[in-house]
């Protein structure tokens, strides 16, 4: 048996690789079109592993997608591919309609054509699992229950809009041709090999270079925080046992402010990495202007995992965190790596030294 892992060098998605393959004899098609944000490097301790096959390529070449089908014949797809970084999406939406919206139709469109040959035996086996975020649900005030699955769509950003319509195609291909597909919206990621334009890596990255340590606006937007290697448990734990056309939120209970965030990774860095100077890493705090139409705060309900699948985040936000700085401490070359060529581009180009998780 065979899965087919889509967007796989990303960070998520090389995250999930790399724990499937721990947990799993069974082999792994990862299909990625490497833009900026797909790092091979990521991967590199399965160089030689006969159960990984990468591939590069985009999930909206149908064709290519049909091969990869109809030669490894597996009995899942797992769709981690997407455009997802908000700021971006800001600067140039049409990637993410191209990516998100239609890269997933013709995704679905392949995988069903794909589904329909197959016997009935493996067909009632095989599944779809999409992989989403928590900001298509749109933002919360203080004091409102957080997103359940129930919750109506209200997305804010060209992201997160982009996301919303590929969870409806999804789900639509599900209702209208059968296609066994399971949805997954979860809360903010963090953990190893997260890409730097992101909120903590960003922070870990620039805080030792010396740099400023850019929060939006006055960083109290709120955030729940999912460590990545918890997230990917999740995701086996769907994929093995949740029900066909249902959505499982995945969330790690830990609701935090930006600046909260960014202080504790500078607390952290004092005692690991402390300065010469023996000042703290918090004096590089900078605020600036706020993001157009920053949502104020997301939440998740992960109860109906935890309820039906027996599923629960197992770091909490201080385990996860102090591991995540550890990581970063320890891995200087991959984000010295990782900081070359396209990212250094768009970022010179494109970012405006602010950061968002």
């Amino acid at each position: 048996m065979t899965i087919l892992v889509s967007g796989g060098a990303g960070f998520i998605g090389a995250n999930f690789v790399l724990d499937w393959l721990v947990h799993s004899s069974e082999p792994v098609i990862n299909l990625d079109k490497l833009t900026y944000a797909g790092n091979p490097e990521t991967l590199a301790s399965l160089q030689g592993d006969a159960r990984h096959v990468f591939v590069q390529g985009d999930i909206g070449d149908t064709d290519l997608v049909a091969s990869l089908l109809a030669k490894h014949q597996p009995r899942a797809v797992i769709n981690f591919a997407a455009e997802s970084h908000v700021d971006r999406s800001i600067h140039g939406p049409e990637d993410f309609i191209q990516t998100n919206i239609v890269g997933t139709f013709r995704l679905l469109e392949a995988v069903r054509h794909y589904w329909n040959g197959l016997s009935s035996d493996t067909k009632t086996g095989f599944r779809f699992l999409h992989v989403s975020t928590d900001e298509v649900y749109g933002s919360l005030n203080a004091g409102e229950a957080a997103f359940s699955e129930t919750h109506r769509y209200e997305p804010n950003s060209p992201y997160s809009a982009s996301k919303a319509a590929s969870d409806h195609l999804v789900r639509a291909w599900h209702h209208t041709y059968g296609l066994p597909v399971l949805t997954t919206n979860c809360s903010n990621n963090y953990g190893p090999y997260h890409f730097p334009e992101k909120l903590i890596p960003l922070m870990i990255v620039n805080a030792l270079a010396g740099k400023a340590l850019p929060v939006y606006g006055d960083g109290m937007q709120i955030r729940d925080w999912l460590y990545v290697k918890d997230h990917c448990s999740a995701i086996r734990e769907v994929l093995a046992h949740g029900r066909v056309g249902e959505v499982y939120n995945i969330g790690g209970w830990n609701e935090k402010p930006n600046i909260e965030i960014v202080k504790t990774v500078c607390a952290l860095l004092d005692e690991l990495r402390p300065k010469a100077d023996g000042g703290s890493y918090s004096t590089q705090i900078s605020y600036v202007k706020d993001r157009l139409g920053h949502d104020r705060r997301y939440a998740i309900d992960a109860s109906k995992i935890g309820r039906e699948l027996a599923w629960r985040p197992a770091e909490t936000f201080e385990t996860g965190i102090r591991k995540t700085v550890q990581w970063y401490l320890a891995h200087p070359e991959w984000v010295a790596h990782v900081q070359s060529g396209a990212y250094r581009d768009w970022v010179q180009t494109q970012y405006a030294g602010t950061a968002e998780a």
